[in-house]
């Protein structure tokens, strides 16, 4: 999935399910990581696109709390 679709995707999620997202894309990460500490690593560029996915999802995270705490007060 290219990247602008993952991110439209990501934003059209609800606070619960983008937690979600991010648990599994740190499972994911975590996995990676995993095989290539053991050398059964073949795609080693899938472990900086989970640690980018990742960041997509916690900014888009920020940007939602933000918005619902400057709605909160006004």
């Amino acid at each position: 999935m290219k990247t602008a679709e993952y991110t439209k995707n990501v934003r059209a999620k609800s606070t619960d399910e983008l937690k979600d997202e991010l648990a599994a894309l740190r499972r994911e990460q975590f996995n990676l990581r995993m095989q290539a500490a053991i050398g059964q690593q073949g795609k080693s560029h899938l472990i900086n696109q989970a640690r980018k996915k990742i960041a997509r999802v916690k900014t888009i995270m920020n940007q939602q709390a933000k918005v619902k705490a400057s709605g909160q007060t006004s």
